[in-house]
């Protein structure tokens, strides 16, 4: 746990060694649980990292036995529910301790990430972010209460790469690093290796959108791939697709070509009801690979090979998922100038934009609608057109 708070910190081992007056090699001891720290030690790591209580608790919690972390947990429960905290905080932390009480709180926390697989496509980000604030403050202090239990670590994971995509979609890239880095910190110690692609997954995935470079998205892609072997997962054939998207946005598209062959390939091996969930982050629909044949496709040019996923990813697109389908439709506008059609693209994007309500427009929509302006020929660049779409992508509209 010191570890995970220490990365999500960004501070080395020495620099936190530094900040609490130990020797670096003593903490490192710690970190590995090779000996245990002094309460002083501990509160000092927990002021130095911003972890509001957490290590303390967790040190407190791990001297006790089981009964006596299940009251902890109990205590910690009922103090946040009273505390002056968020509304939702309170409430979630009322339930959840009448839920611990009836010890089904680790059953509620996979129902509740399953929830947030189909939520985070169709709730407005300032809700969904509110409620998952809530959740992982909740979460973060069962966790300090049960420091070892791997299925509170799993859920910590989800919920939190979640919030780091929230986060990437609000255009707040640098939040969504830190988010991503904790998430990543989680699902290791979860040891879980399902959780662990995934989340690299969806990390390789948002990857280009927040503008990492290509070596840095490619080198998570790998670190991905060695995780999950020879093992079909969601995360696998996940991780596959955002290398494939990595390679077309660097213009390399042989090797684009072949991540999408590969990722082609996994999909035929998912199991069906993987397949067949269409409105989840936790499924791999036909929908997806749509999607990223779209975007490897447009990138590299291939303007007919796109045009022939988008209709198919047209026919495809569940309705709930606007944002989704809106996106790649900037995809189609792209091609659609690319073959040459300059007005009609561009008209197209606006009528996309004109059509998604309001809380569906995001700082990630707006992004790839910027692409569609950035292949506009120079010699067009005056048109109306352009100077209206380029407008339209200043600022999200209120609501």
């Amino acid at each position: 746990m010191l570890r995970r708070h220490r990365e999500a910190a960004g501070l080395g081992l020495r620099g936190l060694a530094t900040a609490v007056n130990v020797d670096h090699s003593y903490l490192g001891r710690v970190e590995r649980g090779e000996c245990r720290p002094s309460e002083t030690i501990a509160r000092r790591c927990d002021v130095a990292l911003g972890a509001a209580g957490v290590l303390v608790d967790a040190y407190r919690s791990e001297q006790a036995g089981p009964d006596m972390r299940r009251r902890t947990l109990l205590g910690a429960m009922g103090a946040l529910a009273v505390a002056p905290v968020a509304p939702l905080v309170g409430l979630e932390a009322l339930r959840h301790s009448l839920d611990a009480a009836g010890r089904v709180q680790v059953d509620e926390w996979q129902r509740i990430v399953a929830d947030y697989g189909r939520d985070f496509y169709v709730m407005p980000a300032v809700d969904l972010a509110e409620q998952l604030r809530a959740d992982l403050m909740v979460l973060s202090h069962q966790i300090a209460a049960s420091p070892a239990d791997r299925e509170l670590m799993r859920a910590a994971a989800h919920l939190s790469a979640i919030m780091a995509m929230g986060l990437s979609a609000a255009g707040q890239h640098g939040m969504a690093r830190r988010w991503w880095r904790t998430a990543r910190a989680h699902a290791d110690e979860s040891r879980d290796a399902d959780c662990r692609v995934w989340v690299r997954d969806w990390e390789t995935v948002n990857g280009t959108y927040e503008r990492r470079p290509i070596s840095e998205i490619l080198s998570r892609a790998d670190e991905a791939i060695t995780i999950a072997g020879r093992r079909v997962s969601v995360g696998h054939v996940g991780v596959l697709s955002g290398r494939a998207q990595a390679l077309a946005v660097a213009g390399r598209a042989v090797e684009a070509r072949a991540a999408l062959v590969a990722t082609a390939s996994m999909t035929d091996r998912m199991p069906a009801e993987v397949v067949a969930d269409a409105d989840s982050m936790f499924g791999w629909p036909e929908v997806r690979l749509r999607h990223t044949e779209s975007f490897v496709y447009t990138h590299i040019g291939d303007v007919d090979q796109a045009m022939v996923a988008q209709d198919r990813a047209l026919a495809l697109y569940p309705a709930e998922l606007g944002r989704e389908r809106a996106q790649m439709q900037m995809h189609r506008a792209s091609c659609l100038i690319q073959d040459g059609h300059v007005g009609d693209g561009l008209r197209y994007a606006a009528d996309v934009l004109d059509g998604l309500p309001a809380h569906d427009h995001t700082a990630l929509l707006y992004q790839v609608a910027q692409s569609v302006v950035a292949v506009v020929p120079e010699r067009e660049r005056r048109r109306v057109e352009v100077a209206d779409l380029r407008d339209r992508l200043v600022a999200l509209p209120a609501g």
